[in-house]
């Protein structure tokens, strides 16, 4: 089906609740929705792009037909849908991948035994578990690494090498250093797995220890005293530090996120007996908004699961919060609340959560501290409410009012985004009018964008910014009032050695220069959008120059010159072409051709 039948029949749905069906061409489940009202949400696919999301609009443009359910109510077809998506794992609703199984903490069996956080059962080795929590194994590895100051390398021990920093800091005996005996080295280990076994960081278990270092001091084994000194301090700080995570409600379950670049990661920190025991994150691609995902997230991290916690804290506040509310109730046998806390404790929590989601997301995006601060720095300068992720930038360039064109850069997380760079002829007038340009580029840039069929501007910006002054900022504006938009508009101003100066806005400009890193992203942009444009009216001036020399054959004029330009890209494929190429040209006839070979092969 076309778009235009696609909308067609979804003003046909009926204004009651139910589960709409996205397929594509081959019938597969690309999607599967719920609504409240069938024909209000599902014509909104088809008839609104304007408002579209990257994800949506990729999902729209793959859509073919759909099929509906309705059902008696928004609760029912919340149910309903649960099961189609587990069903049909359609490609665009999100999927959390199920990360359910065993986690065992190994010992191994080699000379110099180790410990080791693992997923699997294998035949070497001493294993103990099983744990459901992958975060409480790793957690309780790394805390008896500290305590009992054992390897966390995979160096060999057989031969002297130099200890690294771990020892130098205190947190390994560096056996590396063949100070210590294989014996006393795996004793050590036996003391370690009992610790996992027994011990914890019960307050019996520092009483034993302590209990054994006076003993110790007594029978002037000093060395021993040390280390075990050494565990008991090491406790009590592991201890300290799990104070900062304890809470005042007995189980909850806690949800932030944040966005950058369209991912979000999702971090959740589950709270048991009071305490930190789980700890994970997701992440969801293509988003620009937390409100387009956390619902639709929530119903997939607790589809099928029971052990849900009576308080869940998410870091906003979201619609279908109610309805969720009562489905979780109802699978999770009690009364379930979701709360998004604006003070105390509980937003503490949250705020670690968020920072465990930020610390994910760098790590996977890979952005560096720097680019991501500059762009925070940008933000308070401007006066903005987000760190502006995706930047454009224009600038205008001719000839003397000849070959009137603009060029379009995108800079992503501070760097050239050149898969987003657009070129533009201006169409509207002739002659020089840089203002007028300017406001007839954003006009079609915003155009192709309310259309909503050309993905490569589907996306608006989070910062525009112009090459120029309040001159330029003043032909805009009417543009992005006549198109309901509120983007950040300003522009970057030159000083008289072309050298960028200052950000201007519509009331005055803005001193960067004091602001090392933020100036040398504002020139950087400034001069990679001067570049881009100017390299594209010098491509065109060429083209026309060379269309001079085409028009010099008989019968040829400036239609057929660029016709042929465009045909063979080049002057040099143009001479060596023969008569049947140059007739396959549209608007070149035989004598045409005929003069252009004939002109060619007398010069």
């Amino acid at each position: 089906m076309t778009l235009t039948e696609l909308k067609a029949k979804a003003n046909n749905l009926p204004l009651k609740p139910g589960v709409y069906i996205m397929k594509d061409k081959s019938g597969t489940v690309i999607y599967v929705g719920k609504a409240k009202a069938l024909k209000n949400r599902v014509t909104q696919y088809f008839g609104a792009g304007n408002q579209h999301t990257v994800k949506v609009h990729k999902m729209v443009s793959n859509v073919y037909d759909f099929e509906y359910i309705i059902c008696d109510s928004e609760f029912e077809a919340l149910i309903l849908e649960n099961s189609l998506i587990k069903q049909h794992q359609p490609k665009y609703n999100i999927l959390l991948k199920d990360d359910k199984g065993s986690f065992y903490i190994k010992i191994t069996n080699e000379k110099w035994r180790k410990i080791q956080s693992v997923k699997q059962l294998t035949q070497d080795g001493e294993f103990i578990g099983p744990y459901n929590s992958g975060f409480i194994v790793s957690q309780t590895v790394d805390e008896v690494k500290k305590i009992f100051r054992l390897p966390s390398c995979n160096r060999s021990f057989d031969k002297p090498t130099k200890p690294c920093l771990n020892y130098h800091i205190g947190l390994c005996d560096a056996p590396c250093r063949a100070n210590i005996s294989v014996n006393d080295y795996n004793k050590t280990v036996d003391h370690a797995v009992e610790y996992i076994k027994n011990g914890d960081i019960a307050e019996n278990s520092i009483n034993t220890l302590t209990k054994q270092m006076e003993d110790a001091a007594e029978s002037l084994n000093f060395e021993l005293a040390a280390r075990l000194r050494d565990r008991i301090n090491a406790i009590n700080k592991i201890k300290q530090k799990q104070k900062v995570v304890e809470i005042s409600y007995k189980e909850q379950d806690v949800f932030a996120s944040v966005i950058f670049d369209g991912t979000a990661c999702v971090a959740v920190l589950k709270f048991r007996n009071y305490k930190l025991w789980d700890k994970q994150h997701f992440f969801i691609e293509d988003v620009s908004e937390k409100s387009d995902f956390y619902a639709e997230f929530l119903q997939q991290f607790y589809a099928g699961k029971t052990d849900i916690p009576s308080r869940i804290l998410t870091d906003i506040e979201f619609d279908e919060c109610e309805l969720l509310e009562v489905w979780l109730s109802e699978i999770g046998g009690k009364k379930i609340n979701i709360i998004s806390p604006k003070q105390g404790e509980q937003k503490r929590i949250i705020e670690m959560c968020q920072s465990n989601a930020v610390q994910n997301l760098s790590e996977k995006t890979e952005k560096t501290t720097r680019e991501m601060s500059v762009l925070n720095e940008l933000k308070e300068l401007l006066n903005l409410q987000n760190a502006p992720r995706v930047i454009e930038a224009y600038d205008i360039s001719n000839m003397s009012g000849d070959n009137n064109v603009a060029g379009m850069i995108v800079f992503k997380d501070a760097k050239p985004y050149k898969a987003g760079y657009k070129r533009f002829k201006i169409k509207g007038f002739l002659g020089q009018d840089d203002y007028r340009s300017m406001a007839e580029v954003l006009d079609r840039r915003f155009g192709e964008y309310e259309k909503g069929e050309n993905p490569d501007f589907a996306v608006l910006p989070d910062l525009i910014l112009l090459d120029g002054a309040k001159g330029q900022i003043g032909a805009v504006l009417p543009v992005m009032e006549k198109h309901g938009l509120n983007i950040p508009l300003f522009g970057m101003v030159k000083d008289s050695k072309h050298r960028t100066r200052a950000i201007a806005t519509a009331g005055g400009d803005i001193v960067i220069k004091s602001n090392r890193r933020v100036f040398t992203l504002i020139t950087n942009i400034q001069d990679e959008v001067h570049r881009f444009a100017i390299s594209y009216q010098k491509q065109l001036q060429s083209k026309k120059m060379l269309g001079r020399e085409l028009t010099n054959i008989k019968g040829i004029g400036d239609k057929k010159a660029n016709a042929l330009l465009r045909h063979f890209g080049s002057m040099t494929k143009i001479r060596n072409a023969d008569m049947q190429s140059l007739t396959a040209v549209k608007g070149i006839s035989e004598q045409n051709a005929n003069d252009i070979v004939e002109y060619f092969n007398n010069l």
